[in-house]
Formats: C-alpha cells, structure tokens, sequence
C-alpha cells in the first residue's frame, strides 16, 4: 500500500513539475524573436555583445522565471508601407510621387537588437516611422532630377532612395525587401503635354497607318472581288462542265441498258463460242481416245482375227480336201456327220463374219465421224487384207490347187447342201415309209449331188490347170476365183 502511495506521488510530482515546466518555458515562434530581459539574461555563445544585457532567442525555447524575468516577442514578418510625397522637380514643377516601401526586421542579432531597443513597445508605428523615413529622402532625390528622368528611368530613382535610406534602416534594424514607385502626377499638365508631342505623332502614324491601312483594304477588298467574281465564273464554268458530264453521264446511262445487253449478248456469244471450241475440242479428243485408237484396235483385232481365220479356213480346208479325198468312199452316216459339222461351222463363220462386218460398219461410221481417218484406215486396212488374201490365194493356187477348190467348196458347202435340199422344197406332202431311216437316206442322196459337184470341180481344175496364168491386176494382186454358183432350184423333187 505504501508503495502505490509513493507511485503516486511521484506521478503527481512529475506532472506538477510538467505544468510547472509549461508555464515556465517560452518558445520563439519561426516569425518572431522572442526578447528575454531580467535575472540572469546575458548572450549567448554566438550572439551579438550590443544586446545591452537581454537575451535574444530565435527559432527555439527558453526558461523564463517569473518575478525574475520578462519575455516579450519582436515579430520578424513583413510589413508595407505606403509612400505618398509631395516632391518639387529640379524644374520646378510640383509632383506628387505614390509608391510602396516593402520591409521587415533583419534576421541577424544586431538587426534584431536595434530594432527590440526602438520598436519592441511601438511595432504599431514602425509603418508611420518607415514613411517619414522615405519621405525625406523621396522629396531630396526628387529635387534634384527632371521629370524626364523620373518617368523614363524609375529604376534609377527606386535605387537611389534605397540606397539613401539604408544606413538609417541599417540603425533602426530593418531592411528594405521592395521599394516600387507606382505613380507620378503633376497638377500642372506638364506630363501630359510632354506626351502630346508623341501623341500627335503617334495619332498622325495611326491616322496614316489607317489610311494605309484602309488602302490596303480597299485593295484587298477589290483583288477579293475580282477574285470572287473569277471564283464565281470558274465555279460556273465548272458547274456547266459538271452539267454537260452529268448530261453525257445520262446519255450514256440511258444507252447503258441496250448496251450493256448487247456487250453481255457479245460476251455470252464470246463465252458459247469458247465453249463450242472447247465441246469440239473435247469431241475431237473423246473420239480421239473412244473412237479413233478404238477403231483403230478392232480393226487390227479383225484384221489379226481375220488372218487367223483364213490361215484356220486354209488349213482346215486342206484337212477337209484331204479327208474328203481318202474318205470319199466312206458311208452315208460318216458323210451326213462331216456335213453337219460342216453346216454348224459354216453358220459360225457367218455369224463371225456378220458380226465382224456389222464392227467393222460401227468402226468405219465412227472413223467416217472421226474426219474419215478410221475409214481411210480401215479402208487401207482391207484393201491390204484383200490383197494379202488374194496374193495367198494364188500362191495356194499355184501350189496346191485342190486345196483352194476344197476350200472353195467348204466355203459354199452351206449353199451346196441347200441347193440340193432345194428339191425337197417343192414337196407339199411327202411320206416317208421306213421312219428315220428314210429320212436318213433322203438327206444321203442330197449329199451325194455334193459330191458329184466335187467330182465336177476337180474335172475343171484340170482342165484350168492346162491354161496359161491370168495376169496380175493393177495392185499388183491376182484376181481371186470365182466362187460357184449353187445348185439349180429348179431340180425335180425327188
């Protein structure tokens, strides 16, 4: 308990000895000096010596003692002072001179000191002091000068009363900051007239200024017409070629129509007439590649096909020569059996020959389509086919005469064996008494005059075979034979 008595005390004493510390202590503000006179005040290290026993603090705090002591504060600011002199000019001449004396204590510890002794209870009157001060230095500097030289060279005239007045300034602790005369002013008019002179000058510069001037506008102003009206009759001008391009432009617009429609009919007959080139092109290429080298094969297939078939004709026309000359004695059977075979490969060779020709008409119609190049092909083709078979031929003839007679009647053995069925043909009702084999020996007995046709052709090989050699045709080829002629139709039925 004893201790936070002894706590508080001593809270409670350092607080008292804080308000007393408070009252105590005095601080200069940054604007003012703050003047210490009393028990114990002398300068301090730095300070001035003609403080006269008070101390000067500035920017800081100090302890001032009350009963013992006295502080009081010098505000430093900056004060003005309005001047308004009465002046006689070196001419004579009245004037009144208005200007404005702008100052303030010196910041130095003598300044400060001068000023505390003289103004320190008087701060109010230091403005009254500051223009009687300026006053009379105003009204000496102003006696000795023209008016000229105080209106064409103030800065002069501000400079000489500063530096009239600075020692007295200096003694009272202030200095000057600005000193700015604002107005002279006479009651005489000498100032005014003094600018008449140049008034007028300057009034007869105006005057012919604006004469020239107005001159130059009336000039300007007749170019700017004279311009306008060319302006205007450009404009116009242009305006009529705009007109005629606008009526032209119309013109043409009217006749764009059927122009337009017949450049598009141009162009569409342009483009169809391409197109056709390009149809015939692509025609002439499709027959090119489809018809002409296809005709082109088929008709070097029908030739190789023929060739193969006339060497198989010539061969098997031999065989069959050759067989018919051993066998000719064979039976009715053996014969009817040649014969059919015969017939059905008779009937194939028709049909292969019918159906080559009916190629070889398709090939020559679209060689024909083709500028005739197939044909002239084909045609070539044949005429040398032709004549290879002819040439074959009468070498056969030459070498082996039965054998082209054999083939010769294999050939037309078809319309051998039809002219000898011929007969029967003329029958309405025939009765065959012993079934098929009658039937049988019927057809054996039409097959037989085949025979006795061999026998004839034989009999007339030997008798051409006697005769001189015809001659060869204009090719180069000798003619084939002649194929016989088929049996009468007129034989009697049987």
């Amino acid at each position: 308990m004893d201790v936070l008595i002894t706590i508080g005390a001593v809270v409670v004493g350092i607080i008292v000895l804080a308000l007393v510390l408070k009252m105590l202590w005095r601080v200069a503000e940054p604007n003012e000096a703050l003047i210490i006179s009393g028990f114990r005040a002398r300068t301090g290290p730095g300070e001035s010596a003609d403080s006269l026993g008070f101390k000067i603090v500035t920017g800081k705090g100090a302890l001032v003692i009350p009963g013992f002591q006295a502080a009081r504060r010098l505000s430093l600011d900056t004060r003005g002072a309005n001047l308004q002199v009465s002046c006689v000019t070196k001419q004579g001449i009245p004037v009144a001179v208005r200007g404005v004396a702008i100052y303030k204590v010196g910041d130095d510890f003598v300044s400060i000191a001068n000023a505390a002794r003289r103004f320190l209870d008087q701060q109010n009157t230091m403005n009254d002091t500051i223009h009687e001060l300026f006053a009379g230095h105003l009204r000496s500097i102003c006696g000795g000068l023209t008016i000229e030289d105080m209106i064409h060279n103030r800065e002069a005239l501000t400079g000489e009363v500063r530096r009239s007045c600075a020692d007295e300034m200096s003694k009272l602790g202030l200095v000057i900051d600005s000193l700015q005369i604002q107005e002279i002013d006479d009651s005489s008019g000498y100032i005014v007239n003094l600018g008449k002179p140049h008034a007028a000058a300057i009034a007869a510069s105006a005057r012919i200024a604006e004469a020239q001037r107005d001159q130059e506008a009336t000039e300007a102003e007749q170019i700017a017409e004279a311009k306008k009206a060319a302006a205007i009759r450009a404009s116009r001008i242009q305006q009529a070629g705009y007109q005629a391009e606008m009526d032209e432009a119309s013109a043409k617009a009217t006749q764009a129509g059927p122009l337009s429609e017949a450049t598009a009919r141009q162009e569409v007959v342009v483009q169809e007439t391409r197109a056709a080139q390009l149809e015939a092109d692509l025609a002439e290429q499709r027959l090119q590649s489809q018809v002409r080298k296809p005709a082109d094969a088929k008709a070097y297939e029908l030739r190789t096909l023929a060739d193969a078939e006339r060497d198989a004709q010539i061969a098997r026309a031999q065989a069959h020569a050759r067989e018919t000359e051993l066998s000719a004695g064979a039976d009715a059977t053996r014969v009817k059996t040649a014969a059919q075979a015969e017939a059905e490969a008779t009937k194939a060779r028709g049909e292969a020959q019918a159906t080559a020709t009916r190629l070889t008409g398709e090939a020559d119609a679209d060689a024909a389509r083709a500028r005739g190049l197939a044909e002239a092909e084909a045609a070539k083709a044949k005429g040398l086919a032709d004549a290879q078979a002819m040439q074959a031929r009468s070498d056969a003839l030459a070498e082996n005469q039965e054998a082209v007679i054999a083939q010769q009647l294999a050939e037309n053995w078809p319309e051998i064996v039809k002219a000898g069925a011929g007969a029967l043909g003329n029958v309405e009702h025939m009765v065959v008494l012993n079934g098929a084999d009658g039937v049988a020996d019927l057809l054996t007995k039409a097959l037989a005059m085949g025979g006795t046709g061999l026998g004839l052709a034989r009999t007339l090989l030997g008798a051409m075979g006697e005769k001189p050699v015809e001659p060869t045709g204009a090719n180069g080829v000798t003619p084939s034979l002649a194929k016989p002629s088929p049996a009468p139709r007129d034989t009697p039925p049987a």
